[in-house]
């Protein structure tokens, strides 16, 4: 073996080196250019913002979820009925999964979030998205094994080129080291859009359409999954994807989302 590199191959990796430098240089200086050029307007109110898309007004107007809330539906309380007890929901209808949180309640700030992610390629709001889920999903996270986003049909990710919830979970994935497995559970038959159906309607839209795919079954056997999504809303999505992980024989099944729909006139039993 040589002790020492070629002249050669030590003058290529010094240029190698100077052709990275300068490209990140001029890609600095392009971002730079095209900030002052266009600035980052607020995603909800369209105000020049410096930073991730929320000017400090909107975020202001963001309403976090935190105790006390149903320890297994993860819905807020207007008062702290004591350890443990339950949401009447949570009792009356009691889900495939153990336990749901959200980091915030889906109102109008919330609702132009997701939707500038979903359907404007704001792939750039997820990073601030995904942390704030982190944080509301501390303790589901701490014991997790592994990160399931709710997939999309690939007809419908081809349309929109990529699932919000994946890229949601890259970034819980950044944030917390727990290992992603993005191509475990799959859509495998199309189905049409929640929006203006009724709770049952929804469950009996999505029945079936979910799958672990068996060559990513030992991804999920065993494991305590933390499944990832945008909005919980009736929870016919997550219930569905929660059995088929439960199915292939996964220990736990967990869901954190950014936001919830949240009945305010509900109160804890």
């Amino acid at each position: 073996m040589e002790a020492h590199a070629s002249p050669s191959r030590s003058l290529s990796g010094h240029l190698r080196g100077a052709l990275r430098l300068a490209h990140g240089a001029w890609a600095h200086a392009s971002r730079f250019a095209l900030d002052i050029a266009l600035p980052t307007l607020c995603v909800a109110c369209r105000e020049p913002v410096d930073g991730e898309g929320v000017c400090a007004s909107c975020w202001a107007r963001l309403s976090f979820i935190a105790p006390p809330y149903c320890p297994r539906l993860g819905i807020p309380f207007v008062y702290d009925p004591g350890p443990d007890l339950l949401s009447m929901e949570a009792i009356a209808n009691p889900p495939a999964y153990a336990r749901a949180r959200a980091a915030v309640r889906y109102d109008e700030v919330a609702r132009t979030l997701v939707h500038a992610l979903k359907y404007q390629d704001r792939t750039d709001l997820a990073p601030a998205m995904g942390r704030w889920m982190a944080r509301a999903g501390r303790e589901l996270l701490a014991e997790a094994d592994v990160l399931v986003p709710v997939p999309l049909h690939w007809r419908r990710g081809w349309s929109r080129r990529y699932n919000q919830s994946g890229a949601l979970a890259r970034v819980i994935e950044r944030q917390t080291g727990v290992r992603l497995a993005s191509e475990a559970l799959r859509r495998v038959r199309p189905t049409q859009q929640q929006i203006g159906l009724s709770r049952s309607q929804r469950a009996s839209n999505v029945q079936g359409a979910f799958k672990v795919a068996p060559d990513r079954a030992a991804d999920i056997q065993g494991r305590r999954v933390v499944l990832i999504d945008d909005v919980l809303t009736s929870g016919a999505t997550t219930d569905a994807c929660a059995r088929a992980l439960l199915r292939a024989k996964a220990a736990s099944v967990d869901v954190l989302v950014f936001a919830r729909v949240v009945d305010t006139f509900k109160a804890p039993i």
